[in-house]
């Protein structure tokens, strides 16, 4: 039952900052071309690390 609460406790924990995030970042001014890079750079990396077992 302690566990449950934990737990319960974190995802509340998680979900009122992704609001708060959400809240956030919605007031700003965001240079969405440099996060799609940012994200595409870093999916790539998984994926070449993936494929080539280096890194």
């Amino acid at each position: 039952m302690l566990r449950f609460v934990i737990v319960a406790l974190i995802v509340l924990a998680a979900w009122a900052l992704v609001l708060n995030t959400i809240r956030v970042v919605r007031g700003m001014s965001i240079d969405w071309t440099g996060v799609a890079f940012m994200v595409g750079f870093v999916a790539l990396a998984f994926y070449l690390r993936h494929v080539s077992g280096m890194g």
